[in-house]
């Protein structure tokens, strides 16, 4: 069995692990041969992330070509499809794994799979809440979804969004979304050895909240800042308790202005953007993640801090949710339409009114499952069941 795999980005860490333990997988069976064609090494909203190269940063293995050296916009769709099409004439592949229906040139490789006989699974990202959903668009999809083989999701809300378009549950070979838990949790046990040091240096509270992620509107950041002010003036334990937003984008501006006017500029820290497998450091130097979007297809941030063992408080809005917050044992669910209930979740980490130590460890129980060794697996597995 000869597997194609289109993926979009060389940036995408967290997918790179996947393909590399896929690699392994394939490497034990003498019949079975995984190829990664990446399209572009990053695209321009994410450029500030892209990985240094130095001793400590992870590198994966595995089969794969670097189809164009620049940013995903700068990249034509005559040159997607050209490329493609050379590629996977010359491959001859069984099977192919599509990024997704939203790139024209994919779409004309899977017309193309379908005239000659290939497979064709296609990745899903997308759930009903993360969109306004209708019309024309979503009578395309179920279109292009007919076409296809098979499907990996990203969790249940991704497959049951699927099933609401006509794909059949069984075609439905995956529903995870993994990252690296093995070098995140690494890296963040190293950092702690030093979390004090470094909360000094940088004039931060003993104890944190943290959201990391783009700086971008659906975040919700806004309201974050809004509760968190309003948790401070409500604990006896204030003085012990600061927030820190970790990434850059469009909102930073807005959201200095914001930290001034509640009067947080000392106690809510904004720090730039890292490569992934920096994030750890500064996740050492926190105790609770939060993730306030509006909407969030998955939210991968979530399975790094479960990684590194960290208690969660996440937007009902985020894809991941069902899959892997269990509210009250983990983290805890909240409405990004109900503020007040973001503040009181706050208020319990903040008057120690929960075990948080507990919650880190059940989450990295519950993260457990969600490997790339285990993402791999089930890939190879339905890659085999639609091939058979």
């Amino acid at each position: 069995m000869r597997i194609l795999i289109v993926h979009n980005l060389l940036w995408a860490h967290y997918k790179s692990s996947v393909f590399q333990a896929l690699q392994r997988l394939a490497d034990q069976q003498p019949d079975v041969t995984v190829h990664v064609l990446q399209i572009a090494r990053n695209e321009r909203s994410r450029a500030g992330l892209e990985t240094v190269t130095d001793t400590h940063t992870p590198t994966y293995l595995y089969s794969y070509e670097l189809l164009f050296d620049r940013f995903l916009e700068d990249v034509s769709l005559r040159e997607r499809a050209v490329a493609l099409f050379q590629r996977a004439k010359a491959f001859r592949p069984d099977v192919i794994n599509l990024t997704g229906y939203y790139d024209p040139a994919q779409l004309l490789l899977l017309l193309w799979a379908k005239a000659n006989g290939i497979r064709v699974v296609m990745q899903n990202e997308s759930t009903a809440a993360d969109h306004q959903r209708g019309g024309l668009k979503e009578s395309f999809k179920r279109w292009v979804f007919s076409q296809c083989d098979g499907f990996f999701c990203f969790g249940n809300q991704s497959a049951e969004y699927l099933n609401g378009l006509g794909v059949a549950p069984e075609k439905i070979l995956l529903r995870k979304n993994a990252v690296d838990n093995h070098a995140l949790r690494t890296a963040y046990e190293q950092a702690l050895t030093t979390r004090s040091e470094q909360q000094t240096a940088l004039g931060l509270r003993p104890n944190n909240f943290i959201f990391v992620g783009r700086l971008i509107e659906f975040k919700n950041l806004p309201a974050l800042l809004s509760a968190f002010a309003e948790a401070l003036a409500q604990s006896a334990n204030a003085a012990d308790w600061g927030l820190l937003l970790l990434g850059d984008g469009a909102e930073k501006d807005a959201l200095t202005k914001q930290i001034a006017a509640l009067g947080l500029t000392d106690i809510v820290q904004i720090l730039p953007g890292r490569p992934w497998f920096l994030v750890p450091d500064i996740l050492a130097l926190s105790n609770v993640l939060v993730l306030p979007s509006r909407s969030e297809p998955w939210g991968l941030v979530v399975n790094e801090a479960m990684a590194c063992g960290l208690p969660v408080i996440v937007s009902d809005r985020c894809g991941c949710v069902p899959d892997l917050v269990r509210d009250g044992q983990n983290g805890f669910i909240f409405s990004p339409d109900q503020p007040a209930l973001l503040t009181r979740l706050l208020l319990r980490f903040m008057n120690n009114e929960v075990n948080a130590e507990q919650m880190g460890q059940s989450g990295r129980q519950t993260i457990a499952p969600y490997a790339p060794e285990a993402v791999a697996q089930e890939m190879l597995d339905g890659f085999m069941k639609i091939t058979a």
